[in-house]
């Protein structure tokens, strides 16, 4: 029995336009308050099958997927310890206390949090390393997003949209679409400027060494799967806290690399992302994170979306847009990111697959 609920997949009318109907599926609504409640209690669920009831599930994460692990091992009834950097906000420390998860809190960043939770792991105690986004169970687990899709959309999307950090909502989607026939259909990527290792990754693969890397990215050949990866060793955006991976995961990479549909691969400033999330709230009456809003670019931008889906006479463009959810958002982030979009220019930069296309904000 799966931990996660279906999620309810609803047609915009506010981002819909004439022939160009817009569906959100709403991840919003899970347990852990984000997509990560699929594929990390699916992960869990497997480790007890595995290891009985007293496996110690561990993790290293300050967001989402710590959420969705100290949920997951709530409904398992086993034991949790999330493993976070410095410089945790008490929302964070409390949504996972009252998940009854063990916190402990160290290290300066992500990095050292994780390496003191992998000796946790090293020293046995039927202890398990629950990965945020870096495994094919995980992947598996949010695949459920598009069997659930595949039976709530009126017909077969002309598109999806989502939003990409690791790569794991990717992986998940990828084998989602093969599992139900929409291998064909174009699946688009979107990050933020200056946390967006997935478009640099695809663009070493794609031009080979002519790709242009910002200051600071290096890339990093996987042997296993034989792709170029770019590595951020720091993040400009605002949106690194959910979408600011190092490197993206090779498997991920070599995957949409090679679908038939292929993966459209955009990067967008901050100030389009908040403006999203805004307009999103008034909409919808939804708050989410900037990781999640980054997608909803391309909905609110009429001409981003024409771009990324080109009309076709005649032919009606179902788009599904994957509203990834999260609960690092408040009010009074709404009212920093309006005055954020008030003070920016009034043209931004997008880029789509190394094009770069001038959008008003």
């Amino acid at each position: 029995m799966a931990l996660w609920q279906e999620t309810p997949l609803i047609l915009s009318n506010p981002l819909s336009h004439k022939n160009s109907p817009v569906y959100l599926k709403l991840e919003t609504v899970h347990p852990g308050m984000s997509f990560k409640s699929r594929g990390i209690s699916f992960f869990a669920q497997r480790a007890k099958q595995v290891h009985g009831p007293s496996v110690h599930l561990v993790i290293a994460s300050g967001g989402n997927a710590a959420l969705a692990a100290a949920c997951a091992a709530r409904s398992l009834g086993v034991r949790c310890t999330v493993y976070i950097p410095d410089g945790a906000s008490q929302t964070t420390l409390g949504l996972l206390e009252r998940e009854n998860a063990a916190v402990v809190v160290g290290g300066t960043c992500y990095a050292e949090a994780l390496l003191a939770a992998k000796k946790v792991v090293e020293a046995g105690d039927n202890a398990v390393l629950v990965p945020a986004y870096e495994d094919p169970i995980v992947w598996e687990g949010h695949s459920s997003i598009i069997a659930e899709a595949s039976r709530q959309m009126p017909c077969k999307p002309s598109a999806i949209f989502c939003s990409v950090g690791g790569g794991g909502l990717l992986g998940g989607i990828i084998q989602g679409c093969s599992r139900v026939g929409w291998d064909d259909v174009p699946i688009v990527a979107l990050e933020t400027i200056g946390s967006n290792c997935f478009y640099h990754s695809m663009a070493l693969n794609r031009k080979g060494p002519s790709a242009a890397l910002p200051e600071g990215v290096t890339a990093v050949h996987d042997a296993v799967h034989d792709v170029q990866l770019a590595h951020f060793s720091s993040f400009s955006s605002k949106a690194s806290g959910s979408l600011g991976a190092s490197q993206p995961v090779a498997g991920v990479v070599k995957m949409a690399l090679e679908r038939e549909g292929g993966v459209r691969c955009v990067s967008v400033p901050d100030e389009l992302s908040m403006q999203a999330a805004c307009k999103f709230a008034d909409d919808h009456k939804i708050l989410v994170e900037l990781a999640c809003s980054t997608t909803l670019v391309a909905a609110y931008k009429r001409e981003l979306f024409d771009r990324l889906v080109p009309p076709t006479a005649g032919t009606d463009r179902h788009s599904l847009f994957i509203v990834c959810g999260g609960f690092k958002v408040s009010l009074s982030d709404m009212f920093e990111y309006m005055t954020g979009v008030a003070a920016c220019r009034d043209s931004l930069e997008v880029y789509c697959d190394g094009q770069k296309v001038d959008i008003e904000k």
